[in-house]
């Protein structure tokens, strides 16, 4: 009003003095007037609105199907009792709780519920406010200020001035009260820090979709819920008959929802309002990823949609962070380290991460943990890939984005092939040369961790490389994968599903040495579950392939397939030539290392045959090779192979009752301990259980309860391991064991599990040997008819096979029965 007047007076020719007086009195009329519409400092109203005017009371009811949080609610309870315990007086400040978490995961619910909750400390108002920050017009704190200022009392008849003003005022009007104030959906820091009044006796709780970093605050990240959480509140919708009557139905639709509370709620809405759908239609509906976010929507709301929810956030985004997140959503992986987003941008990978991390504020994406290799690894929550991916196949054409994927993919392939060429140096090239021993268990344990952190997304890399026919890079990777899962022994199940993948990439490429390879990879996959006539065709027509493109070396490591494949099926006649043609072979290569490796599998086909003697000087000249190269792991390997003729050795001097068989049980044990403690400093877990289930093979009477303990060992690490065949196997051992222990009942069920479990992976010889020890011990039980029938059946499977060794072993055994 004195403005107002001020402005008029400029248009009256009046005395300086006169306007001065009048300008006066006019403030004077002024600040009558405000404190006559104004209430005073404690907020009450005078005259006739002081009996009308309450405590405002602004908090948004609780869900009527709030559940799960125990511990959300807890953690809260305790900073709220840890503050009112030390008191208002002692802090400077008030109390500011920031809850942020991805959209839809029930951030404002939690809030609502324990707002309530403590309603009751807080006489002087609850207020909350929606910030709204979410959307592209969030509102501004003045107008939040100005609407809590109101709920207060103050009367703002006039203008109340800019931010500051504003920010003064609710200072002063907020003193000495206790006000719990809710700031809901908040964008950022600076949207907030002006709305957070000085009163230590207040408390501020703030929800938003990122960390706001505000100061005095206790902050905590809302997750999705738990399977647990996720069936309750399923069955508070829809009924909790429905889902005890389905639980695995309940479970998978948590599942597909992402433990997501919003998406949870919607489809627990759709069951509430039909009651003929069951839970496995639903999820049958779910299980579509093409319109998965169909179902997971009831209105284009905020609070009735998963999509609209992440359209917000999404909307919020730059430009390039869409493009990163779209492209993202392409590889099919469970997780991808951070190195990945700069490929699928074309630029730096420092760079990449960083839009990388901007996803993750927006809680977009997730840091899914540190893997074996220490590197840091990032996914895409479940709902948020297949709404990154709608937009990608709309807003992006089909050659940036196979572009994109190709970049990646080729980056794994150079990662793939440098792990697995650092691992087995052999297997990539003729006459290798030896790495120093003093890095190569690093370099080895690294190249270990390296497959242990990716396996998972390197299967899911290739798969997708042949879904989309880039059968170079299927071909590469699969190439690489199966290197590396041969040389560590493990991941059986995915090393076969890859060898066939590149078999099948070689043939569409119409490579033929590309197919050689790939046979000889999955020649060694198939034989070590067993399949030993799948084994050896590949290799035999491997073999074929390579002496028809004069490809020597790899016809040379064909012919030893064919020979070692051969052995493990029990046909020993046959698989020495083969090996020993390799042996001549590599030697005409040159290639030290592979000659000194065939003759060692040489060795232990000589102490199959029960040639001792030729299987120690074909391992004592391996190893001078080995020690000469410095090659610690294939030295390791081949004195568990010379620990393994030791021992036979010991044996048949304890038979013979010669006097020096209790020092030969020493060096065999010797010799499969340091074997062993090798492989355990280097972390090669297949290898050590190996030497541990030979080490419960040695047979020395004065040690056989430490023998089983070995054994037991053993079969526990393959079962880790996934190694199906050496689990058999040790079974195998853990008969002999017990059996020299006088534990015959032990014994025959140790014996029949290992017939059982070989037959089933469709190895005939080992199956045919289990029969003949197990027919052994029922002969030593003094059961003559037991041990008759399962050496017949071992004779047939010996003599199917041609095995001329095990067909002498079993007809001694049924003349003993009187067979």
């Amino acid at each position: 009003m004195a403005s107002i007047l001020a402005t008029s007076l400029d248009v009256w020719d009046l005395p300086v003095g006169a306007k001065v007086g009048i300008t006066a009195v006019a403030g004077l009329l002024v600040g009558v007037l405000t404190w006559a519409t104004a209430g005073t400092r404690d907020g009450e109203q005078v005259g006739g609105d002081e009996r009308s005017w309450r405590p405002p009371d602004q908090w948004p009811p609780v869900s009527a199907h709030f559940t799960g949080r125990t511990e959300s609610l807890a953690e809260l309870r305790e900073v709220f009792a840890e503050r009112r315990s030390r008191g208002h007086a002692a802090s400077a400040s008030p109390l500011v709780v920031s809850v942020y978490g991805r959209g839809g995961v029930g951030k404002s619910v939690l809030i609502a519920r324990f707002g309530h909750e403590i309603a009751g400390h807080f006489p002087d108002g609850r207020l909350y406010a929606d910030l709204r920050g979410a959307v592209e017009a969030p509102i501004s704190p003045e107008e939040v200020l100005i609407g809590f200022l109101r709920a207060l009392g103050v009367r703002l008849t006039t203008d109340p001035g800019g931010p500051a003003e504003l920010r003064k005022l609710w200072l002063t009007w907020t003193k000495g009260k206790r006000i719990l104030i809710c700031l809901d959906n908040a964008r950022d820091g600076d949207q907030v820090k002006d709305l957070i009044p000085a009163e230590p006796g207040c408390a501020v709780m703030v929800t938003s979709r990122q960390p706001l970093f505000l100061l005095n605050t206790y902050d905590k990240q809302l997750s999705v819920f738990s399977e647990a959480q996720g069936v309750e509140l399923l069955a508070r919708l829809a009924g909790d008959d429905r889902v005890v009557a389905d639980l695995e139905s309940a479970q998978e639709i948590v599942r597909m929802c992402d433990r997501l509370p919003l998406a949870l709620s919607i489809c627990g809405g759709r069951l509430a309002t039909r009651e003929n759908w069951t839970l496995r239609e639903l999820a049958d509906r779910l299980k579509d990823e093409r319109r998965r976010l169909d179902h997971l929507q009831l209105a284009p709301r905020l609070d009735k949609s998963v999509r609209a929810s992440l359209q917000l956030s999404y909307d919020d985004c730059t430009g390039l962070q869409r493009r990163l997140l779209r492209l993202l959503s392409l590889i099919s992986a469970p997780d991808v380290p951070g190195w990945v987003a700069g490929e699928l941008l074309a630029t730096s990978e420092p760079d990449g991460a960083d839009q990388l991390e901007v996803l993750i504020d927006a809680q977009l994406a997730e840091c899914s943990g540190i893997d074996f290799a220490g590197v840091m690894r990032y996914r895409l929550h479940d709902l948020v890939r297949i709404f990154a991916r709608e937009l990608a196949l709309s807003d992006d054409d089909d050659g940036h984005r196979r572009a994109a994927v190709e970049r990646v993919f080729s980056g794994y392939r150079r990662r793939a092939e440098s792990a697995a060429v650092a691992r087995w140096p052999q297997d990539w090239g003729r006459r290798a040369k030896p790495v120093d021993p003093r890095s190569a268990a690093q370099i080895q344990s690294s190249a270990a961790d390296w497959l242990n952190a990716e396996r998972l997304t390197l299967v899911a890399a290739i798969s997708q490389a042949r879904s989309l026919e880039m059968w170079e890079l299927a071909w590469g990777l699969g190439r690489a994968f199966c290197s590396l899962c041969h040389s560590l022994r493990a991941y059986w199940s995915d090393w076969r599903t890859v060898a066939d993948i590149l078999c099948e990439a070689a043939l569409r490429m119409g490579d033929q040495r590309a197919l050689g390879i790939a046979l000889l990879d999955r020649a060694a996959v198939t034989g070590g579950q067993g399949n030993h006539r799948s084994a050896v065709a590949d290799a035999e027509r491997a073999l074929e392939i390579f002496t028809d493109l004069g490809e020597s070396w790899w016809a040379a490591r064909a012919m030893r397939t064919v020979g070692m494949t051969l052995f493990s099926d029990g046909n020993l006649d046959r698989g020495q030539n083969y090996l020993i043609g390799a042996i001549a072979d590599f030697k005409g290569e040159e290639d030290r290392w592979w000659a000194a490796r065939t003759q060692r599998n040489l060795a232990e086909l000589r102490l199959a045959q029960r040639r001792p003697k030729e299987a120690r000087e074909l391992l004592e000249e391996a190893l001078e090779v080995f020690k000469y190269d410095r090659n610690r792991y294939s030295e390791a390997q081949t004195l568990r192979a010379y620990g393994e003729v030791l021992a036979a050795t010991a044996r048949g001097l304890h038979a013979d009752g010669d006097g020096g068989a209790a020092e030969a049980f020493t060096r065999a044990g010797f010799s499969l301990d340091r074997a062993a403690e090798m492989f355990r400093l280097r972390g090669e877990l297949w290898e050590e259980a190996r030497c541990l289930r030979a080490a419960g093979e040695v047979g020395n009477p004065a040690d056989g309860l430490r023998e089983l303990v070995y054994v037991r060992r053993a079969a526990e690490m393959l079962t880790a391991l996934g190694d199906s065949w050496g689990v058999a196997r040790a079974e195998l051992s853990a008969g002999r064991a017990h059996g020299r222990l006088g534990r015959t009942q032990e014994a025959q069920e140790s014996l029949r599990q290992a017939v059982r479990d070989f037959e089933e992976l469709g190895d005939r010889w080992w199956m045919a040997r289990s029969l003949r020890y197990l027919g052994e011990t029922h002969l030593e039980a003094g059961d003559r008819q037991a041990a008759v029938s399962v050496l017949r059946q071992a004779l047939d499977i010996y003599r199917s096979l041609g095995n001329q060794s095990g067909v002498g072993r079993t007809l001694e055994l049924l003349r003993r029965a009187g067979g």
